[in-house]
């Protein structure tokens, strides 16, 4: 049985009558980004495309996000919740989700503070790209992984003389530097901090 055959099957279509909710979040930060509507021809294009697929109820017709504006939607899950009456859409947004050029369409929510690690991965992301003369962290990518290191090395002293010292303000502000450049060392390596957070699970496990 295919997926989309499975999740046809317990979709409660009767009780959604033929359009069921679908929230859409970001798999890599958690942000949620937009809600939209499937009937089954949505979502069997959508597994089918691997780009998510909408029936819009305003033109009456099958739309997949990004069709017109190139930021499309590209799934990484979907997940049926308990009563068999809403999906919950994981995807790789590429560009802004919202048509007001927003990331999400609920721009005014206060995200979760750690939302913020994946946002600053992606600008990260892209200063390896930058002029050195116009960012730090460009500059840093362009001296290399030993300066990085070093550091990396040189906040978490500053972390620990802080802690030492009692000094909260400090703390809170060495701490800050000193994710901020094991990120950029990760970055500049070419792992994941998706991948640290799977190996602390796995050894909380």
């Amino acid at each position: 049985m295919s997926q989309f055959e499975e999740l046809n099957q317990k979709i409660n279509w009767d009780k959604v009558e033929g359009l069921i909710p679908a929230v859409v979040q970001n798999d890599h930060s958690g942000q949620v980004l937009m809600l939209g509507y499937m009937n089954s021809d949505a979502l069997a294009k959508t597994l089918d495309t691997e780009q998510v697929t909408f029936f819009s109820r305003t033109k009456q017709r099958l739309w997949t996000k990004g069709e017109t504006s190139g930021n499309v939607l590209k799934l990484k899950g979907i997940t049926l919740d308990c009563d068999q009456d809403t999906l919950l859409v994981a995807v790789d947004p590429i560009g802004p989700t919202c048509h007001l050029g927003n990331q999400s369409c609920f721009d005014g929510h206060q995200e979760p503070k750690l939302t913020f690690i994946a946002q600053l991965q992606a600008v990260l992301a892209e200063r390896k790209l930058a002029d050195p003369e116009e960012s730090y962290t460009a500059s840093l990518f362009a001296r290399g992984t030993k300066r990085i290191c070093q550091k990396v090395g040189e906040e978490g002293v500053e972390v620990a003389l802080a802690a030492m010292a009692n000094d909260r303000e400090e703390l809170v502000n060495e701490s800050s530097d000193l994710l901020y450049h094991l990120l950029v060392l990760l970055e500049k390596q070419e792992v994941g901090f998706d991948e640290v957070v799977a190996c602390l699970q796995a050894r909380h496990k």
